[in-house]
């Protein structure tokens, strides 16, 4: 059975039978009976969260009871790469990717020319840039694309293109392919963006690798 649980970068969360690099969660948005999400609900809380797909041996039974005395726990969700989370609006975790999640906040910090802002009002400024009421936030693509850091998402109509060494790269839930566009808004949240300007590198795809 396939379930809802993989991640686009513009932070749907669709059916695929491939589940990607990252897992990560945006809370308890599941029902373990039918294994399926919630018929409306898409987070329970401003935490959306980037977590290692392996640590320390832990197994969890994906949209089932993980919880305490087998009580619910966070709705398991799947990222094709880092990349990808983050133009979802995602952020890695302080716990299961501890060094990276600190590295990602000292480059956050310095895109806002703050000393260190703390991982709650970081959850508080992406969850005001990631959506517009209930849908995703596109913003303003007001430079050359070319100019944007590797690893940002911009968006073409309906697709979704990483930028990588000055080329784009078309996202499907399977890897990337190169593929010519006329980039209309960015996908990314602008704080990420500015993260990456500030020196932090998302892990990518292989496929993205290999071009």
């Amino acid at each position: 059975m396939t379930l809802q649980n993989r991640v686009t970068p513009f932070g749907n969360i669709i059916a695929h039978e491939a589940r990607g690099l990252f897992t990560g969660h945006r809370g308890i948005i599941h029902n373990s009976e039918t294994r399926s999400l919630h018929p409306s609900r898409r987070w329970s809380s401003k935490a959306w969260i980037i977590c290692a797909c392996d640590f320390k041996d832990r197994r969890r039974d994906v949209f089932g009871r993980n919880g305490k005395n087998g009580g619910l726990s966070w709705s398991e969700l799947f990222f094709l790469d880092e990349a990808t989370a983050l133009a979802a609006g995602h952020r890695p975790c302080f716990h299961c990717q501890r060094q990276n999640a600190l590295k990602f906040q000292a480059a956050f910090s310095t895109g806002q020319n703050e000393s260190k802002i703390p991982a709650s009002h970081i959850d508080w400024l992406l969850h005001q840039e990631r959506l517009k009421k209930r849908d995703k936030r596109l913003h303003e693509l007001d430079c050359d694309w070319r100019s944007l850091p590797n690893g940002t998402f911009i968006g073409q109509e309906d697709q979704a293109y990483l930028v990588l060494n000055r080329t784009l790269l078309l996202w499907s839930p399977q890897g990337y392919q190169e593929q010519l566009a006329s980039p209309e808004y960015l996908i990314t949240p602008p704080s990420i963006i500015a993260a990456m300007r500030s020196g932090y590198k998302p892990v990518l795809h292989d496929s993205a690798l290999s071009r």
